[in-house]
């Protein structure tokens, strides 16, 4: 019988911390969880308040906690792609115990003589991208567990992040009282949530991940991350002028960017859209404003990401895909021709979840899973005997009479009849 497992995520994005909860189960997922709490913690990309981040953290556990009935006691945590490193090593395994049989041993033998061969100063191993196993001539992506042979060969990317980076940011989750289960670059946990790692492998994807103060782009190819870059503007610069001409709050003009179905100066007209009174004014703002605000703003973004990847795109046909918290902006969607090759906005389907600003989060669970195929681990973030309770809690309780729906709804139509 497959197993469920229970995975907490966390993602400490630029401006809030997030957390979802699912439950994998035949390779499907569910959401049992999403929450986030506001932070002000970051700046350039640094932890520079980290009491902020923390509570946080404490307030979106103690949410979930309270709403699922059990604790959460290790979480897998996204890393940001700054200062990443992508390598390549190569590993030649031979099996000498006589079996001539490819056990799950000797991968992890190789895996570890992989992370094992390269050190950086200032970096660290964050997770594993691409494996490919070698066998008599055949090459595959899934572990060749069974296969009759002497010998193998395991080609391993490895993705490699700032040491520093990596140490303030699972240093604030323990000061939360959790423990980290896992880690992994966000961008390429997004890559897996959104199909496009998968999808990578018959044409190149550059992933898109749009936050409040910058934006993540990564190279995916050949079904991994080639490699990834930070660019240090985010969806907070495309109100940033509409905030100070108006004295508008960072909340208010976010609502407003989010409301804002126009692309075109053109086609926006001079309908108020919004009115707010203020201490000795009152501020009418029309939608032709707000578009006149904006949308130059976005334009120059898009020009600076196809600035950073023309040198990829004239090697090589690509498309982009936007995901992040601000692939909800709708005037994107209308913005989209803007682009050096096509683009698509990632829209996440999980039921519970849907907003890109989750889809790290979710895809978090599945790089863990991959792992976990290799190294044997079977750990889930929830304490197992609270969570057996509250499975039997719940099943007791739709077995009693007042509790089974069915028998409610049988009651209800016999007194019903006359």
């Amino acid at each position: 019988m497959a197993k469920k497992s229970i995975y907490a995520s966390v993602e400490i994005a630029d401006r809030e911390v997030r957390l979802v909860v699912v439950e994998i189960f035949n390779n499907r997922s569910n959401v049992l969880r999403t929450e986030r709490a506001a932070h002000t913690g970051i700046a350039n990309g640094k932890i520079t308040d980290e009491k902020s981040i923390v509570e946080a953290i404490e307030q979106c556990v103690s949410l979930a906690q309270e709403a699922l009935g059990y604790h959460i006691e290790s979480v897998l945590l996204a890393i940001p792609a700054r200062d990443l490193k992508t390598v390549r090593t190569d590993v030649h395994i031979e099996i000498e115990d006589g079996t001539h049989t490819v056990r799950r041993f000797h991968i992890q033998q190789g895996l570890k003589s992989a992370m094992e061969s390269v050190r950086y100063d200032d970096l660290i191993l964050v997770n594993a991208d691409r494996i490919v196993y070698s066998i008599n001539g055949e090459v595959m992506d899934t572990m060749p567990l069974g296969f009759d042979t002497t010998d193998f060969d395991m080609e391993v990317d490895l993705l490699f992040a700032n040491r520093e980076l990596v140490f303030s940011w699972t240093r604030a989750v323990e000061k939360a009282g959790l423990k980290v289960l896992d880690i992994a670059v966000d961008l390429y946990a997004a890559s897996k949530e959104t199909g496009s790692l998968l999808q990578s492998a018959d044409a190149p994807v550059i992933l898109i991940d749009l936050e409040a103060d910058h934006t993540s782009l990564a190279l995916l190819s050949d079904n991994k991350m080639a490699f990834g870059a930070i660019l240090d503007q985010g969806f907070r610069s495309f109100t940033a002028s509409l905030e100070q001409a108006y004295s508008l709050s960072e909340a208010t003009a976010w609502r407003l960017l989010e409301n804002l179905f126009s692309s075109s100066e053109d086609k926006a007209d001079d309908s108020i859209v919004y009115i707010e009174q203020q201490e000795g004014r009152r501020v009418e703002l029309t939608a032709r404003q707000l578009a006149n605000a904006v949308l130059p703003i976005i334009r120059s973004w898009i020009a600076e990401i196809n600035g950073a990847s023309a040198p990829i795109l004239s090697k090589t046909r690509a498309r982009y895909l936007i995901t992040g918290e601000g692939s909800a902006i709708p005037a994107l969607s209308g913005m989209t021709a803007l682009f050096n090759a096509p683009a698509d906005l990632y829209t996440v389907t999980s039921i519970g979840a849907r907003n890109g600003a989750f889809a790290t989060c979710l895809g978090l669970a599945y790089v863990y899973e991959d792992a976990s195929a290799i190294s044997g681990k079977d750990r889930i973030s929830v304490n197992s005997n609270e969570l057996e309770e509250s499975i039997e809690s719940i099943s007791r309780f739709t077995k009693n009479e007042e509790g089974g729906f069915t028998k409610k709804l049988k009651r209800v139509m016999l007194t019903s009849k006359h």
